[in-house]
C-alpha cells in the first residue's frame, strides 16, 4: 500500500508571517477576499491585523462572522449564501478551528454543489474538485487545521458532530505567525495546546503511522512538551514553539489520522459543548492505559520526548507509566480538569454509541466496543 503526504502549496512560520498576505493574494491575481473570523476576534481587534494589510495594500474583502466554537450546519450554510452574494474569489480563515472548519466547508461546497446538504460531506465525500482558495491563518495553537485535510461540523438537531475527510478542502497557503496567537487566555492557550498534544500522540500511535508521520508527530511531542506552559504563562517561547509544534502534528495526523480520544472528545463537544482541547486532555491519558497493550515500543519514545529521564533502563510497564503520567501532569499543570461533572451514568449509552460510529474510531490501535467507550466515559465521571 503506498502511503500518502498532502501538505500546503506553500506555508510562512514566525513573528511577522502575516505581512505576506498581500502578496500571495496579488501572486494569485485574487480580486476579492471573503473573511471568515469569529465575533470575538473581530471585537478584540486580532482580526483587523490582517485586516489593516488588506487595506494598505487596497485589496478588496466582505467579512463574515457567523462562527460558533463548535460551527454548526446552519453557520455553513448561511456562510455559503453570503459567499455567493459577495463576490469573492478566495477565502482568508482568521481563528481556530472553528473558523477554518466553516471556511472549509463554505469553500467545498462552493466548488461543488452537488454537496449543498451538509451532513453529505461527512466521511469521505467523493467531491470532484478543489475548494475555493483559501488563505489560513491560526490565531490557536491547537488545532492545525491550517495544514489538514480535515474539519468537523456541528449537527445540533441530532446532537452529535461529524468529521469530514477530504484532500479538496487543504488551505493552499498557511500563515502560522506566533503574534496572532498572543491574545489567547491562558484557559484557551491550556485546551488548544493539549489537543496538539493529543494530535501528536495519536497520530504516532494510529494503525495508519509510518515512518515519515512518526518523524513529525515525536518532534512534534517534543516542541509541545517543553512549550506549553511557557505558552499559557505567554512567554515569547512557549508561544514560538506552541505556533510550530501544533503545525507540525497537523502534518503528521492529517495525513494517517487520529484515534479514540478524538473520538470521545467528538461526542463530548456534541452532547455538553465542552471545548475540544478539554475534552481531548481528559481522555488522552484515559485512552492512552487503554491502549498500551497494542504499541510495541512508542511509548518509550513517547515518555523521551517528553523529557523523562533514563527511559532505556525502564521495563515496557514502567515507560508505558512513565508516559502516561507525563501527559497527566502536563494537563494538570496548565489546569486542566480531569473530570467532567456533566456526564451521567444515563447519558453513557449514547455517548458511547456516539463515539463507536465517530470517523476517528478506527484507527485505534486497539478496537473498542461500545461497552468499552461506556467504561472509558465512566472513567471522567465524578
Amino acid at each position: 500500500m503506498a502511503n500518502r503526504i498532502m501538505l500546503n502549496e506553500t506555508s510562512y512560520h514566525g513573528s511577522g508571517a502575516i505581512a505576506e498576505i498581500a502578496a500571495e493574494a496579488k501572486a494569485h491575481d485574487f480580486k476579492k477576499a471573503f473573511v471568515c473570523s469569529d465575533p470575538d476576534l473581530i471585537k478584540f481587534n486580532v482580526t483587523s491585523k490582517v485586516t489593516d494589510i488588506l487595506d494598505k495594500d487596497g485589496l478588496a474583502y466582505e467579512i463574515y462572522s457567523d462562527i460558533k466554537a463548535n460551527p454548526t450546519i446552519e453557520n455553513v450554510q448561511h456562510g455559503v449564501n453570503a459567499f455567493k452574494a459577495s463576490g469573492a474569489d478566495y477565502i482568508i480563515a482568521i481563528g481556530g478551528g472553528s473558523s477554518m472548519d466553516t471556511a472549509k466547508a463554505i469553500g467545498i461546497i462552493i466548488a461543488n454543489p452537488e454537496f449543498e446538504d451538509v451532513r453529505s460531506l461527512e466521511g469521505t465525500a467523493a467531491t470532484k474538485k478543489p475548494c475555493v482558495p483559501i488563505i489560513a491563518v491560526p490565531t490557536t495553537a491547537g488545532t492545525a487545521a491550517e495544514v489538514t485535510i480535515n474539519y468537523v461540523i456541528t449537527d445540533v438537531e441530532r446532537k452529535r458532530k461529524f468529521v469530514c475527510v477530504d484532500p479538496h478542502d487543504m488551505p493552499i497557503i498557511a500563515i502560522v505567525d506566533p503574534d496572532m496567537m498572543a491574545s489567547m487566555p491562558k484557559g484557551l492557550t491550556a485546551a488548544t495546546g493539549m489537543d496538539a498534544l493529543t494530535h501528536a500522540i495519536e497520530g504516532y500511535t494510529t494503525k495508519a503511522a509510518w515512518e515519515m508521520t512518526d518523524m513529525f508527530h515525536l518532534k512534534a511531542i517534543e516542541i509541545i512538551s517543553r512549550s506549553l506552559r511557557g505558552a499559557v504563562a505567554n512567554t515569547k517561547e512557549g508561544r514560538e514553539g506552541m505556533a510550530l509544534g501544533q503545525y507540525i502534528a497537523g502534518m503528521g495526523f492529517s495525513n494517517v489520522g487520529l484515534g479514540i480520544a478524538h473520538s470521545m472528545a467528538h461526542t463530548l463537544g456534541a452532547v455538553y459543548d465542552t471545548p475540544h482541547g478539554v475534552a481531548c486532555a481528559m481522555m488522552l491519558p484515559i485512552v492512552m492505559e487503554y491502549n498500551q497493550e497494542c504499541t510495541g515500543e512508542k511509548y518509550r519514545e513517547i515518555a523521551r520526548a517528553m523529557g523523562v529521564k533514563g527511559v532505556d533502563e525502564m521495563s515496557a510497564e514502567e515507560y508505558r507509566k512513565a508516559a502516561v503520567d507525563a501527559v497527566r501532569q502536563l494537563s494538570e499543570d496548565v489546569g486542566i480538569p480531569a473530570k467532567l461533572d456533566a456526564v451521567k451514568e444515563e447519558d453513557l449509552e449514547f455517548l458511547a454509541q456516539s463515539a463507536a460510529a465517530d470517523a476517528c474510531a478506527p484507527g485505534n490501535p486497539k478496537d473498542a466496543s461500545v461497552e468499552d467507550f461506556k467504561a472509558l466515559f465512566r472513567k471522567i465521571m465524578k
